[in-house]
């Protein structure tokens, strides 16, 4: 076996398992939501690879170790998109991992945000970085620049718990 083959064959198993059930127990049978069931389609990578596209809507299989030595595959190609995000989100919802599920959801949402803004952001709600206002600015950004509703309403959430906290910047 070649060296780039074995190289690529373990990036495509640690893909795969990125996609697993958590340790401590199998996925369940379980209500699906939207259409899926978790015991059929978990992991989306490995049932239905089909489904899995990139941004730019690269499949899996587009995605080789010479493709990507070769600069045919860019960090753009390699990003999950909000699809696969949204769809493992009504998976984990189907086994009752509702907590992971809304998570999934508001990364769905936040990869529609520059990274630099998204650091920006992150920035501006540490404790003492922003105003309130400022941070509500940032909410209606998130959700009418964005259409990040949720990660919107997080936003305003923090906003208030720092207010009254006294966590806001004083100006």
């Amino acid at each position: 076996m070649s060296q780039n083959k074995m190289i690529e064959d373990i990036v495509r198993e640690v893909m795969r398992s990125m996609h697993q059930a958590p340790q401590g127990g199998a996925v369940a049978a379980a209500v699906p939501t939207k259409g899926f069931c978790p015991a059929q389609d978990y992991p989306l990578a490995e049932k239905h690879p089909d489904l899995v596209k990139t941004p730019g809507g690269k499949s899996l299989n587009d995605i080789t170790l010479d493709k990507v030595l070769g600069g045919q595959i860019t960090a753009d190609d390699v990003r999950i998109s909000p699809e696969t995000l949204r769809m493992q989100a009504e998976i984990a919802d189907g086994v009752g991992r509702t907590q992971f599920a809304a998570n999934l959801r508001r990364a769905a949402e936040l990869t529609a945000i520059p990274d630099n803004r998204i650091l920006e952001i992150y920035n501006a709600l540490r404790p003492n970085r922003s105003t309130k206002a400022e941070l509500l600015a940032i909410a209606d950004e998130m959700e009418h620049k964005y259409s990040a509703k949720i990660n919107a309403d997080f936003v305003r959430e923090a906003a208030d718990v720092y207010e009254r906290r006294n966590r806001l910047r004083v100006d």
